[in-house]
């Protein structure tokens, strides 16, 4: 004789609290006691509780009709930390708007937290967290110091954007720069260029896992041995320091197409006497709509947004805190972006 699967009400009657206590604690929601859902999640193991999965997604469906109220907070942690010379318009965050958009699609809304920025430490933004009842983070690290890596995220269900924090290894959203870069080079030889130049920081190749340069090395092995163009690391994060290495490096190698920062390198190119498109393809390497006049790779940020999202709010739901023993890592494709900083295909005139 089949078992009759154990319901909600099997488990209120199991703990002495009502349905809706349990259906909160079970969706991982903090407005339910510590010692009470811990309770529930123990009974809810005893009786081999199993959520029924289409009514789960029709009770979802009913709650983002009813749009009565925001349930939980989310928080954004960032890191201001001037002298990594990382926080110039050279570099780029995913935006709060698209993770908020994100979001408000689940009925969390989200708050900005910078470390570094008012005395804003570590240990002080545990605290407010703390005290605000936020169990849900998504660390978005920009600095060298990495002061995102000293808060303990035992209470949090949390994701990161990118690889530049190694330790502790969160769930992990991130473009995929091997293919960003593989793609770019595939439309540059389309449109007849054959010496493709990267020139990029250290700090950018080491948040792709070395993504740009794995992605170039790859690409450069069928090559005759004459056309590779060996990768540029600019010495500093700050890319206005970098002309002179810059200068020397294009007149060693004299790339035909260079894939780069959108800022300062095409003023660069003009003190040279270069122009754009007539004498060298220019390619952004993190293009974003804003940057209408060059051709790019588009890491679509929009979609890392809503990979993260979707991260931290399926831990919460299943009730899962902490770093994870594997931690799972997205990877969006990047795609190519049309521009007048580029020849146009052979045929396309």
């Amino acid at each position: 004789m089949a078992t009759v699967p154990a319901t909600l009400q099997d488990i209120a009657n199991r703990t002495g609290v009502s349905v809706m206590t349990v259906s909160r604690a079970l969706r991982g929601q903090n407005r339910v006691a510590a010692t009470t859902r811990e309770r529930i999640l123990a009974a809810a193991r005893e009786l081999d509780y199993q959520p029924d999965p289409h009514l789960a997604r029709l009770m979802g469906l009913v709650r983002a009709r009813k749009q009565v109220r925001i349930r939980a907070v989310i928080a954004v942690i960032r890191e201001d930390v001037p002298e990594d010379g990382l926080l110039t318009p050279s570099y780029q965050y995913v935006p709060i708007e698209d993770i908020r958009r994100r979001a408000r699609g689940h009925g969390y809304e989200v708050e900005e937290f910078w470390l570094g920025r008012d005395g804003m430490t570590p240990r002080r933004l545990q605290k407010i967290l703390h005290a605000r009842g936020i169990e849900g983070v998504i660390v978005s690290p920009q600095s060298l110091q990495l002061p995102c890596a000293r808060l303990d995220y035992a209470p949090f269900a949390a994701a990161a954007f990118g690889y530049a924090m190694r330790e502790p290894a969160l769930h992990m959203c991130a473009g995929n720069m091997t293919l960003g870069i593989q793609t770019a080079a595939r439309e540059l030889v389309a449109r007849g260029y054959r010496r493709i130049g990267v020139a990029v920081t250290q700090w950018i190749v080491n948040r792709s896992q070395f993504g740009y340069s794995g992605g170039l090395f790859h690409w450069q092995q069928d090559l005759p041995e004459g056309e590779r163009v060996p990768m540029l690391l600019f010495p500093d994060n700050d890319i206005s320091r970098g002309y002179e290495v810059f200068a020397r490096w294009m007149r060693a190698h004299r790339p035909d197409a260079l894939i780069t920062f959108d800022t300062h390198v095409p003023a660069w190119l003009r003190r040279l006497g270069l122009r754009i498109p007539e004498d060298l393809g220019f390619v952004a390497h993190d293009w974003t709509p804003r940057m209408p006049e060059f051709a790019g790779i588009y890491q679509q940020r929009d979609h890392l947004a809503a990979a993260a999202v979707d991260l931290v709010v399926t831990q919460l739901s299943q009730n899962e805190r902490g770093v994870p023993e594997v931690p799972r890592q997205i990877m969006v494709p990047p795609r190519w972006v049309e521009g007048p900083s580029v020849r146009k295909r052979s045929g396309d005139e």
